[in-house]
């Protein structure tokens, strides 16, 4: 204790907050709550989700993905937390990368795993009448089903890019009609739409994902990989998108003018930017509709070594999960 005292004492002047930086989105209430666990459960695609984070997709299949996954993996075990795999293409031309996706022996059954392919390569697999093969892949993996991600802008700029013929939202629906895989429908770093959100939002997927600006985004990614020229006419693109606040509030708003049974989106995925457990708190209490929070890019930094790491890094989120739905009420506007 008297250790505990004197580092009080050191540290109290270096522990002055900014009133500047006060966060006015909730109001805290220390007479309240207890540290006593609550349960915070999460159901997705009929499994229970015990810490209601989503391992947003991420990575792709190099041999460094594979400890990136394993890690992950691990850590949804443990915790009881859902995980979107990156994209699975490469599984589809070269098997011989599985080892790197096959995470349901390490995750166990019990939380949702789901796999993730383009829209773009998608097209191709309609037009080919292959998308069997997806549904064989999603067998092999185990997976619960699978991740669409929705990426023209990416396409547009990758210099190996595809490029749609048909508006996703048409492919969507034909998938739809010629699948029974459960399906997650996900951007991947600009969001949707406000009409985008419209058209999804009445059409069967377990989630939407929102990938919002802020966080990875993987047009980003592709132009800083594209030619200096290009780079100069394509970068104003790059700040064009949706946030995840924005989303959120475009979602509540749509959900009063649609008619409940005309809403077939069972959740919603909050990610985009969300690296601080209490933005994605935040917006999964005020959504209209069942929701949890993603993160990818902050996973992706502590899971690239020794998995106690992340472990800790977890730990950390679920403590500070369980304090915020114990002490924090949202603010009424």
């Amino acid at each position: 204790m008297e250790d505990r005292k004197k580092d009080h004492i050191d540290l109290a002047f270096s522990s002055r907050t900014d009133q500047s930086m006060v966060d006015n989105r909730f109001e805290y209430e220390p007479l309240l709550g207890t540290h006593q666990n609550k349960d915070i459960s999460f159901s997705l695609a009929g499994k229970k989700m015990t810490l209601p984070i989503w391992v947003s997709s991420m990575t792709g299949g190099t041999q460094r993905a594979g400890l990136i996954n394993r890690n992950l993996a691990q850590a949804c075990a443990e915790f009881g937390m859902g995980m979107g795999l990156g994209s699975c293409r490469i599984l589809l031309d070269s098997p011989e990368y599985f080892d790197d996706f096959n995470v349901r022996p390490i995750m166990g059954n019990d939380v949702p795993l789901f796999a993730n392919i383009g829209i773009c390569q998608l097209e191709q697999m309609l037009d080919d009448k292959s998308t069997d093969k997806l549904d064989e892949l999603v067998h092999k993996l185990q997976a619960d089903g699978m991740v669409v991600h929705i990426n023209p802008m990416q396409e547009a700029f990758q210099p190996e890019g595809d490029l749609l013929k048909t508006p996703a939202i048409e492919l969507l629906q034909q998938f739809i009609e010629t699948t029974e895989l459960k399906l997650i429908v996900k951007e991947v770093g600009q969001g949707f739409g406000k009409e985008s959100l419209r058209q999804l939002l009445q059409m069967p997927f377990e989630s939407i994902e929102f990938g919002a600006l802020g966080g990875t985004n993987f047009s980003l990614v592709e132009l800083n990989r594209s030619k200096p020229l290009a780079a100069e006419v394509y970068n104003p693109f790059i700040h064009i998108g949706h946030t995840a606040d924005n989303m959120t509030l475009t979602i509540n708003a749509l959900l009063k003018d649609l008619n409940a049974r005309d809403v077939n989106v069972k959740s919603l995925i909050i990610s985009g930017g969300i690296s601080s457990l209490l933005d994605g708190y935040y917006l999964t209490q005020v959504s209209e509709l069942p929701a949890l929070f993603g993160m990818g890019s902050a996973f992706l930094r502590h899971s690239m070594g020794k998995y106690d790491k992340l472990q800790e890094y977890v730990q950390n989120l679920s403590n500070g999960l369980q304090l915020a739905n114990n002490f924090l009420r949202i603010k009424a506007d």
